[in-house]
């Protein structure tokens, strides 16, 4: 992967969620495919794809979601921000903008964990995994994302969204 000046090179963290996501994306491209050939070629298919298809989809959302958020790749306000870049009221808007994350990320944390205890005495139909795999991820992104907007909002900084270039 080519890197300008301008652009740092990928943390161990991100090559490391890189690799997951490209994992999940793989198996579940090929339970996919191997449940369609069985489908259409031979009026069969696997119970298990389905299941194992939502899992991984699910798992691949959160790992890609902490990365993007670190990277400022998420949906932002840029429209407000460049109207608000050069003033006084920025870095009031700035931890605003963490301060609330932060909360939409403890009320995720809240429910995904509500979810996984929910989820600790109950199994999935065909795979027979725990049911409290599939909101747990949805309870560690919510943590890091959490952490990372707790951290921002401490130090003050600037939300750095990455959009100017998408904004008309």
């Amino acid at each position: 992967m080519n890197h300008d000046a301008s652009t740092p090179a990928p943390s161990a963290f991100q090559k490391f969620s890189s690799l997951l996501m490209a994992l999940c994306l793989a198996v579940m491209a090929l339970a996919v495919f191997i449940n369609v050939v069985l489908r259409y070629g031979f009026g069969s298919g696997v119970a298990a794809s389905e299941e194992l298809s939502r899992l991984l989809f699910v798992w691949l959302v959160c790992i890609g979601a902490v990365p993007a958020y670190a990277r400022g790749e998420h949906m932002a306000f840029t429209a407000l921000v460049r109207r608000f870049r050069h003033r006084a009221v920025m870095p009031w808007l700035a931890r605003l903008i963490h301060a609330l994350v932060a909360l939409a990320c403890a009320m995720l944390a809240w429910g995904a964990w509500q979810q996984v205890l929910v989820g600790m005495s109950s199994h999935s139909v065909v795979l027979r995994y725990p049911a409290a795999l599939l909101p747990l991820p949805a309870l560690l992104c919510s943590v890091a994302i959490g952490l990372m907007a707790l951290r921002n909002l401490v130090r003050g900084q600037l939300p750095d969204f990455g959009h100017e270039a998408e904004v008309e």
